[in-house]
């Protein structure tokens, strides 16, 4: 065993004792359906804040888009990380938070689809909603498995991928299931700590590398590869400027959609705490995304210009074992990072999980059937389907289901293009109308259906695939769209109830 593999399996028994510990010290505020999924609508500012920002950044980001976008875009790929820290972040934040927060108090609505419900008066908006979430964020939270177990692989290359998925999978189910919402969030205060400390330090330590020589060597070096020098030097992208521009509406605005992030401003207490949320989440997001692009676009020069043998989502992994593999001080920092990489994708789990199984819970089965469902049963019901999606996020991870593969492409884009509009223009507006609403989830779901449809006919469906982030932007666009527009030719039936349900922003 290397030294920097001890360091980590230190570093990873530590961290796990910890996460155990806040879900088992958390468990008796998680014993009502309202603590376990929002925590009582009584959580801080900093917890509400690192949560939102730990949500947004998994391994995927690391492993995947800093690492995809950092090779093919170079230094201009830090645009997405800008993009996200302001759209996705400070934007949301600034419209949604207060709002959101209020209006969900006075409707008593803990989940997007219950929302959907209580705000439009429609029982099977909340059924459609529940469905969407369920078909789609499953998947996603695969992707999130697989992009951390083979980034463990490569510190660990003799032990197999789902091991690995399998240790994520038991550690998330612990402190999910037992703690709930709160255990959650005061995880993902720890779990932001870690990635900032981690952040930091791995930027520093690749800005020193030899290959880069700092800020001013990275710009230098990399404007001497020959072939696409003038490209990775280009601060808006070069020929890569529309893919960036799509990239980052899709991950900035995208945020404004999911119900995994927009659930955390159901949660936080106050006004007070909204505004010291605002800003300490926008900090993080600054930090934890630029940095990530900023050491993706470094990878060029410390791998010499050599893809790696595991192609585009090696290309991160193999960096940190070239920068931190040699060493005390750089075991060390690697099991920290590794450690970060844990945090980031954890928290990304523990969320998706969560607004999964109280969309099935919840939502969907008291939707359908005829006779009622006790809290208690609800309760106990939640936590049980928290397991079994952490089961079968797992299993879906290490099948490589074609048909699952294909749907994580398209999850983030579909549910936020679903759901952008009606979620939004319910807050803002009372002359929004079910139909209208209606009209929003479905043209969603119809743009990136029929595109993707059209694509695969004319040409294959891994181009369909490709092209998802386009299509995710243009269905978030035709939703916002389409909501107000259909609602302008129907009637709102109840206005009376929608004057009392907006009443509640003159109130704190």
């Amino acid at each position: 065993m290397t030294t920097a593999q001890l360091y980590t399996i230190i570093a990873l028994c530590v961290y796990a004792v910890s996460m155990a510990l806040i879900g088992c010290i958390s468990y008796g505020k998680s014993k009502t359906l309202d603590g376990f999924l929002i925590g009582g609508r009584n959580i801080g500012a900093w917890a509400t804040a690192f949560a939102y920002g730990t949500t947004y950044f998994s391994a995927v980001v690391f492993v995947g888009y800093a690492g995809q976008h950092g090779w093919n875009i170079g230094i201009g790929s830090i645009w997405i990380g800008v993009g996200n820290a302001v759209l996705g972040c400070l934007l949301s934040w600034l419209l949604f938070a207060n709002k959101t927060r209020k209006m969900t108090k006075k409707l008593n609505a803990r989940t997007m689809p219950d929302y959907f419900e209580k705000r439009y008066n429609a029982k099977g908006m909340k059924v459609f909603a529940a469905i969407i979430i369920f078909v789609f964020l499953v998947p996603y939270s695969a992707a999130v498995y697989k992009g951390l177990g083979s980034l463990f692989s490569t510190v660990f290359p003799g032990v197999e991928t789902w091991v690995w998925m399998l240790i994520i999978a038991v550690l998330t189910a612990i402190y999910l299931v037992v703690g709930g919402y709160v255990a959650t969030a005061y995880t993902n205060l720890v779990q932001g700590i870690v990635m900032i400390v981690g952040v930091i330090c791995l930027v520093v330590a690749v800005l020193a590398h030899d290959t880069v020589g700092g800020v001013s060597g990275l710009i230098q070096n990399l404007s001497e590869i020959t072939e696409d020098g003038a490209q990775l030097t280009n601060i808006w992208g070069g020929s890569s400027f529309k893919f960036l521009c799509f990239n980052i509406l899709l991950t900035s605005f995208g945020t404004w959609g999911l119900p995994q992030m927009i659930g955390k401003f159901y949660a936080i207490k106050d006004t007070a705490a909204i505004k010291r949320g605002t800003v300490i989440s926008t900090i993080f997001c600054v930090i934890i995304g630029c940095g990530a692009y900023l050491i993706g676009s470094t990878s060029r020069l410390i791998l010499g210009g050599n893809l790696p043998e595991g192609g585009i989502d090696s290309v991160i992994p193999t960096v940190l074992m070239e920068v931190l593999g040699g060493g005390v001080a750089g075991s060390i920092l690697l099991a920290i990072i590794m450690i970060l990489l844990l945090s980031a994708s954890m928290s990304t789990l523990v969320s998706v999980v969560l607004t999964s199984a109280s969309a099935v819970a919840v939502d969907l089965i008291p939707a359908v059937r005829k006779k009622g469902t006790k809290a208690q049963s609800q309760m106990l019901l939640t936590r049980l389907l928290c397991l079994a999606f952490v089961a079968c996020s797992f299993i879906f991870a290490t099948q490589n289901i074609p048909i699952i593969v294909s749907l994580m492409s398209f999850s983030w884009g579909v549910v936020s293009g679903c759901f952008i509009g009606p979620y939004v223009w319910g807050l803002f507006s009372k002359k929004i109308t079910k139909m209208g609403a209606y009209a929003g989830i479905l043209s969603g779901l119809l743009v990136v259906g029929i595109s993707t449809l059209v694509i695969t006919i004319n040409s294959d469906f891994a181009t369909a695939a490709k092209m998802s982030p386009e299509m995710g932007v243009a269905a978030m666009a035709v939703s916002l769209v389409i909501v107000p527009l259909v609602s302008v030719f129907t009637k709102v039936k109840d206005k009376e109830k929608i004057e009392e349900i907006f009443d509640c922003y003159n109130k704190d």
